[in-house]
């Protein structure tokens, strides 16, 4: 094998290969099945289709799977393809009588603009090796490789995160890579060893839809001296007047939010609260687990409520970050997603303070929320999801990120478009509603904007709201207040209730320290161009 080690090169044959049909044909009839297709294959899967209520649960795999609800007219199906550890939302329209087709891209990119494929095969300790595959294409935001096997000649791994498997034929001075969803063969790739440096990104074509002029910004981000800008919206009363995207990204792409997402997971709170399928925010996180974790429960840990956690403050040593973070806790995001009971390990650490008295950042405590939501609900909750919040605003190019159990992550990790990112600012911006129709209660938005506590552990002590943000920017003398949905890497949706105004910026500086550069670009180049 380690004549093997190296790095590798090849080309992926077509630049839609990775952008799947799928067709659910004579849902309605005992010969159903589902066919699945892209530009090189198809497969039927002759899997039996369970259609009770409207509801619909197909099981391709252990780990591939969709399960959807037919709509009360039977002209589409809303439902999500599970597979690896995303939940890909997918709308099938109906093509006849009892046919229904959509599509869905695995890479969350309707066309690949590189079609470079890399392999870096990796030796570690002794004769354990490890295999990394990377695009040219770097708008996808990466695999998550594992399971590296090898039995005489052949290779294989698992992508965790999309659900991919990876084999390949080791052979004379090359390797013959496929890659498979399941039993379907998505591509064929034959690799060589690589003689100059990878071309990843470096993408210059952009969209603009802009009555706004942002001209010094646009040249800094041309220019690089805004780096890893991907894009910028912005909207005044609900109307579109400045959109550009950079870096090869454009409008159909759905971003990995990270913890921007928080704030989607605080309104799904907001939404179950409205429909009285919780008493209030007073209630104790253990009056939502199974037995099996009430032993965890002391006299302070039981005081963790619903308003805690939506507000950092549940005193749970659970800090990912900053001031004051024990890297050892069991309840960082880093630790406990490395366990394999994830609430047992957030509940096992230790308290810091009592809860509602000071707030630090962490990952664990929206997550706590989404184990709550879940076991209240009577239906998978993405679906309540999508029914409650992305129908509503007509949504339905998004990914949900799980845990490993399935079920969405709280903590983070959604995809949604920049403009869809910008409907939920103004859904907020407006008081819970979206075109005049009511989706959150007011009352929810208010209580989610006010300033609850300062997070201790970041340098500025921004205010938090229900897992909101809560900032200050000055522009021509005056003071300007924003409430906030961050995540890591440079994601946000400002908003400025005083201005009537929604900012969306994303980004990609995960590694190089500039990961709150929107924060610059919003005080520098975009609040000055506003007018009041």
């Amino acid at each position: 094998m380690s004549e093997y080690t190296d790095n590798w090169e090849g080309k992926i044959e077509n630049s839609k290969i990775f952008n799947i049909k799928v067709e659910i044909l004579n849902i309605k009839s005992e010969k159903a099945f589902v066919r699945i297709s892209n530009t090189k294959n198809n497969i039927d899967f002759p899997v039996p289709i369970n259609l009770n209520n409207n509801s619909i649960k197909i099981a391709f795999s252990e780990n591939f799977s969709f399960e959807g609800v037919l709509s009360k007219d039977n002209k589409e199906i809303n439902g999500f393809i599970k597979s690896g550890l995303l939940l890909y939302h997918l709308k099938l329209t109906q093509s006849n009588h009892n046919s229904y087709v959509g599509n869905w891209n695995i890479l969350m990119i309707d066309e690949l603009k590189s079609q470079d494929l890399y392999l870096s095969i990796e030796n570690g300790l002794q004769n354990e090796y490890q295999a990394y595959p990377i695009l040219g294409d770097n708008r996808f935001t990466g695999t998550w490789c594992d399971n590296f096997q090898k039995d005489n000649n052949v290779i294989s791994f698992l992508d965790f995160k999309t659900g991919l498997h990876f084999k390949g034929k080791l052979e004379n001075k090359k390797i013959q890579l496929n890659i498979f969803l399941d039993n379907f063969l998505i591509s064929e790739i034959d690799l060589k060893r690589s003689q100059s440096d990878w071309k990843i990104g470096d993408f210059k074509i952009e969209n603009t839809n802009s009555v706004l002029k942002l001209t010094e910004m646009e040249d800094l981000i041309f220019k690089d001296s805004l780096p890893n800008t991907h894009s910028v919206l912005i909207s005044r009363k609900g109307k579109l007047f400045y959109e550009n995207y950079f870096n090869g990204y454009t409008a159909t792409i759905p971003h990995d939010m990270r913890s921007a997402s928080k704030s989607i997971s605080s309104a799904i709170i907001g939404i179950a609260l409205d429909k009285s399928l919780f008493k209030n925010v007073n209630q104790s996180i253990f009056d939502f687990l199974s037995p099996k974790y009430q032993t965890q429960k002391d006299s302070l840990k039981a005081k963790i409520n619903i308003q805690s956690l939506l507000t950092m403050s549940s005193g749970l040593d659970a800090i990912d970050y900053g001031k004051n973070a024990n890297s050892k806790s069991p309840a960082t995001e880093e630790n406990f997603q490395r366990t394999t009971d994830w609430t047992r390990s957030v509940l096992s650490a230790s308290m810091i303070n009592a809860p509602n008295t000071q707030a630090n950042y962490g990952s664990a405590n929206p997550y706590l929320l989404g184990i709550a939501m879940d076991s209240i609900i009577n239906e998978p909750l993405e679906l309540f999801m999508d029914r409650n919040l992305f129908q509503k605003l007509h949504i339905s190019n998004y990914i949900i990120q799980t845990d490993l159990k399935g079920k969405p992550y709280f903590g983070g990790g959604m995809y949604l478009t920049p403009r869809d990112m910008l409907s939920f600012g103004e859904l907020y911006l407006n008081y819970g509603k979206w075109n005049s129709k009511r989706i959150i209660s007011r009352k929810w938005v208010n209580d989610s904007f006010k300033n609850h506590h300062a997070l201790e552990n970041t340098i500025d002590k921004n205010g938090y709201g229900y897992l909101w943000w809560h900032n200050t920017y000055f522009s021509k003398g005056k003071k300007i207040k924003t409430i906030e949905a961050r995540g890591a890497g440079g994601q946000y949706i400002f908003i400025i209730p005083s201005l009537k105004v929604v900012v969306v910026i994303t980004s990609g500086n995960f590694r190089n320290g500039k990961t709150q550069q929107p924060e610059k670009i919003f005080e520098d180049y975009i609040l000055p161009n506003i007018k009041k």
